[in-house]
């Protein structure tokens, strides 16, 4: 079922919180000994779905996704659970408070099924740079579910969970939700507190939602969404609700008036998949053959964006990492005998740290060193200013922005991982709009012939227009649907049958 739809189910008492959240939790124990999506499963899951059920049978006025089950991505702080960021460094550790998102959450009424796999400190597009192993994609097993936030996308597609949370910094929550068959959205820079959410690079990171469909994202959205007094970056705007506007583009067919531009610097050429091109252009014709407007929008800054975003976020991780100095939290390791306090550090973090981390860490100290600084750290500041101008010439002709949400469809597990240069290209399509701080979100576009791999389209919108994004990412998710015949998770192959192709299950 769909969030929206279990929601329904419980507010009308066809099943009870604790009956789904047992269901999820049977689900969790039969096939993530396989995905391992999650890290941590929530001991306490199946009593707060009871107080739920509880303060609904009482007549309590509840949130509209009271009781439904969500998991949550291991950089967001919890106060009942390991918060380890993917890291050993942090193994073990339990914050003395919950992330603002998490808080929200619980306040909602919806229940924490436990914590999920991600990169160390969200560093990586594959999952595989998890100090505790990687996560495995449902739709076939010897794939990768994305990252930084592919165990969160990898629960969802399994069906171990309605509904997620994630984090993205450059494409954290979009490209595992192209690669896995989900839906993901990076709300507006500020719109959703950060608060709680371990730092990798504080001016990119974003939380949000991870879901089946457009309005459950929404739904989701809307209780986690909003203004945090604790966060000096959360903006103070009231908020429209989402929900409403998915709500509304459910309703629509007509797209007669939308201007969409196609952004040709990351819609197509070197690196990108054949079959990704393919779909791409054959949602494109969808919104054509609906009434929008199609423009081809020239972004040249974009083709630079990557090279900015990795220095400037290995800059602010260098940064955001100091704190893991082996004295105020997290792991500690003592030299043979002893040493300074600086002979301790230097060997915790070289224990607690993984290659990915201690390599950005050094970029980043590079880029931010004394006669380096303007070279390489403020030179990209730059280039991320001439992007936030190109995202606003851009506005000014359109609506919305569109394009591929990755460049291909999930690799094989181990093919990238010893090639940085490669593995960074994966947020090739999604990188620019956390420059921008704008939003976006990715939505399942189709499989790739190639393969038989899931592929997804991401749509952008200006800076507080999350609500454009829902209105109308649902209409064209209503138009894929109708292309395809069914929702594409319902036709995800059946972890409980062992792994077969998308072809022997029947999709086209």
């Amino acid at each position: 079922m769909s969030a929206a739809a279990l929601a329904d189910a419980l507010v009308s008492r066809e099943i009870s919180s604790a009956d789904a959240t047992q269901a999820y939790l049977d689900r969790i124990a039969a096939v993530d000994p396989d995905v391992h999506a999650y890290l941590h499963v929530n001991d306490a899951a199946l009593a707060a779905a009871k107080v739920i059920d509880a303060r609904r049978a009482a007549g309590d006025d509840l949130g509209p996704l009271a009781g439904v089950p969500v998991a949550v991505k291991d950089v967001l702080c919890t106060a009942d659970m390991p918060t380890t960021a993917g890291s050993r460094i942090l193994e073990g550790w339990v914050p003395p408070y919950d992330a603002t998102p998490v808080a929200r959450l619980r306040q909602a009424g919806l229940v924490p099924l436990g914590k999920t796999n991600m990169d160390e400190f969200a560093m990586g597009s594959s999952t595989e740079y998890s100090a505790y192993g990687p996560t495995r994609n449902p739709w076939n097993l010897d794939r990768i579910p994305g990252g930084s936030g592919g165990g969160s996308a990898a629960a969802v597609a399994a069906f171990e969970a309605p509904l997620a949370l994630g984090s993205d910094t450059g494409g954290s929550i979009r490209q595992p939700g192209a690669v896995t068959g989900t839906v993901g959205v990076k709300p507006t820079y500020g719109g959703v507190s950060r608060y709680g959410s371990i730092a990798l690079a504080s001016s990119l990171d974003q939380v949000g939602p991870v879901a089946r469909t457009v309005l459950d994202a929404a739904l989701l959205h809307d209780v986690i969404g909003g203004h945090d007094p604790r966060d000096s970056t959360s903006i103070p705007d009231a908020w429209p609700s989402f929900a409403e506007a998915a709500r509304d583009g459910l309703q629509r067919d007509d797209l007669t008036g939308l201007r969409v531009g196609v952004v040709a610097e990351l819609s197509g050429g070197d690196g990108f998949q054949a079959g990704v091109e393919q779909r791409f252009r054959e949602t494109v014709d969808l919104l054509e053959r609906a009434g929008a407007t199609v423009i081809e929008i020239a972004a040249p800054s974009f083709a630079y964006a990557i090279s900015a975003y990795y220095l400037i976020l290995p800059a602010e991780a260098s940064s955001n990492l100091a704190k893991f100095d082996s004295v105020r939290f997290g792991l500690r390791v003592t030299p043979d005998g002893g040493g300074t306090v600086e002979d301790v550090m230097a060997a915790t973090r070289e224990r607690g740290f993984g290659p990915e981390v201690k390599r950005r860490i050094i970029l980043g100290t590079y880029a931010l060193s004394a006669g380096y600084y303007d070279a390489y750290y403020g030179s990209a500041q730059k280039v991320r200013t001439l992007v936030q101008r190109d995202f606003a010439t851009a506005f000014d002709q359109v609506d919305l922005l569109i394009s591929p949400s990755a460049p291909t469809t999930a690799f094989a597990i181990g093919e990238r991982v010893n090639d940085p240069l490669a593995m960074y290209l994966n947020d090739l399509t999604t990188i620019p709009a956390n420059l921008a701080g704008v939003p976006g979100m990715t939505i399942p576009m189709g499989l790739a012939p190639e393969d038989g791999l899931p592929v997804g389209v991401q749509l952008m919108a200006p800076a507080r227009e999350d609500a454009r994004l829902y209105r109308y990412g649902a209409v064209l998710e209503r138009l894929l649907e109708a292309s395809w015949g069914s929702r594409l998770l319902d036709r995800a192959p059946d972890l409980d049958r062992g792994q077969e192709s998308a072809a022997e299950a029947g999709v086209v």
